[in-house]
């Protein structure tokens, strides 16, 4: 199944620089490990934004969801969800 996911981060102001460092180097090794995986088919920067627009291949809305909490940076999101499948126009033939 496809979902369109939008990531907001909101990390708290005082939060330690150390720590926010260290989430983001986390969030991004498990970020390129499941875009490996090929559950984490493509990732886009929102311009101006602390976001991203996501596009996550999974067996299940559960098994989305529990990829989502293994994100460390999972408890400092707002999070859109919308699955999607492909349109019948599309020329591409790789979309599922």
């Amino acid at each position: 199944m496809l979902f369109h996911v939008k990531m907001t981060v909101k990390l708290p102001a005082d939060m330690d620089p150390a720590k926010a460092t260290q989430l983001k180097a986390d969030e991004k090794e498990l970020a390129q490990s499941l875009m490996r995986a090929g559950k984490w088919r493509h990732l886009w920067r929102i311009a101006g934004h602390y976001a991203n627009y996501s596009v996550f291949e999974v067996e299940s809305v559960e098994a989305l969801h529990d990829t989502l909490l293994q994100l460390p940076l999972f408890p400092y999101m707002d999070i859109e969800i919308n699955g999607v499948c492909r349109h019948p126009s599309s020329i591409y033939s790789d979309d599922r």
